[in-house]
This record gives C-alpha cells, sequence and structure tokens, in this order.
C-alpha cells in the first residue's frame, strides 16, 4: 500500500470507532433516558436490527451517537466466555505496548469464533498500528463481509483509501456509512471535503 499521508491519529480515531470501545477498561457508553424497543428484543440479530433502523432515522447527533454504542455493546458480546476473555487480554497486551502478543490472542479469537466480527476488528486496527496496511486492509474487509453495516470498518477503509490516492473509492465508502449513520457529523465534513477535492480535481 502507498505511504500513508494522514497523522496515525487521525486514522486511529475513524479506524477504531468500535475498537475504542474496546480497551481493558469498562466501556462507559451512554444509557438511554428511556427503554428502547431494541433492548426487549430476544436475539443480538433482532436487536441489531432495530438499533440499525434507530441509527438511520435519528436526526439528532448526540442522541443518534448514543445508539451508536449500543451497538457497539451488542458487536462486543461474543456470546463464549472464552473469547470474551482473551480480548480482556488482547485489550490488556495492547494498552501494555506488547502488540506481538495482542496480535497472537486476536489469532486465536479469530480461529475459535471466526464469524465475532469484533475479533476481526479490533485484529484490522492492530495491524494497522503495527504497518501493515494490507493485512489491516483485508481483515477490514472480512469485517464487512460478516457485517455490511460495520460504520467503524467502513470509516477505517475510507480513511485507507484516502491515505492511499484512491479517493473515488473513500468516498463512496463514507457514502455507505452515512446511508447507515447519517447523522454523523464527521463524516459528512470527509466526505463534503472529498467530494470538493474530487470536483476540483476535474476542473
Amino acid at each position: 500500500m502507498p505511504a500513508m499521508r494522514l497523522s496515525t491519529p487521525l486514522i486511529l480515531a475513524c479506524f477504531a470507532l468500535s475498537a475504542a470501545a474496546m480497551s481493558a477498561a469498562p466501556l462507559q457508553a451512554a444509557e438511554p433516558s428511556v427503554p428502547t424497543e431494541a433492548a426487549s428484543l430476544a436475539t443480538p440479530k433482532q436487536r441489531l436490527d432495530s438499533l440499525f433502523a434507530e441509527l438511520k432515522r435519528e436526526g439528532d447527533e448526540g442522541k443518534a451517537r448514543q445508539v451508536a454504542d449500543r451497538i457497539r455493546l451488542e458487536w462486543q458480546e461474543s456470546g463464549s466466555a472464552t473469547v470474551n476473555l482473551l480480548m480482556q487480554w488482547a485489550n490488556k497486551a495492547i494498552s501494555d505496548e506488547k502488540q506481538a502478543v495482542a496480535l497472537d490472542i486476536l489469532d486465536q479469537v479469530i480461529a475459535l469464533a471466526p464469524n465475532y466480527v469484533e475479533g476481526w476488528n479490533r485484529r484490522a486496527t492492530l495491524h494497522y498500528q503495527m504497518g501493515n496496511y494490507r493485512k489491516s486492509m483485508s481483515d477490514i474487509n472480512r469485517v464487512l463481509a460478516i457485517e455490511p453495516r460495520h460504520f467503524g470498518a467502513l470509516a477505517g477503509m475510507a480513511t485507507m483509501l484516502e491515505a492511499s490516492g484512491k479517493d473515488e473509492l473513500a468516498m463512496r465508502a463514507w457514502e455507505e456509512f452515512l446511508e447507515i449513520y447519517p447523522s454523523d457529523r464527521k463524516a459528512q465534513e470527509q466526505l463534503g471535503e472529498l467530494a470538493e477535492k474530487l470536483a476540483g480535481s476535474r476542473t
């Protein structure tokens, strides 16, 4: 992959929208003020479908962020105590700057739970931090194959595509992001900047 033009903090801020929530400390997600329909639904898929419908129709940025936080909580739950524990160990290794150890643990997570979307997403972020850009993009593609609505992975993809000079593909990724999460202001700004840049290059 061509050299990155964007700073690491900017890339990671976009790329790890959900991975940031996987830190070793407990997630302090915003609590909804009233019970939602999603909270009472039986299966993870039903809850996610309901939350994504709510996210798409919510025009208030702050309230939409609360919905996005609840979606991230759903993604984090693997359904396996072993996988959840391994994720905690991986996050601890990352916080201790033991990236190789964390990568080994995340490899085990993916082997044990190949359909667990946050295993792939967390490894994609770690690969980026380690400079393994092609592997990072490959893991993003696996995330999106499992969950096409994963807005964190779409943001990461868009940012990395732009950094490698593929502006039209990056714009498409941001458009997909906003189709899922339309009230995200940063994504709106990124799309607008790309659209202006591409329009300028064509004049």
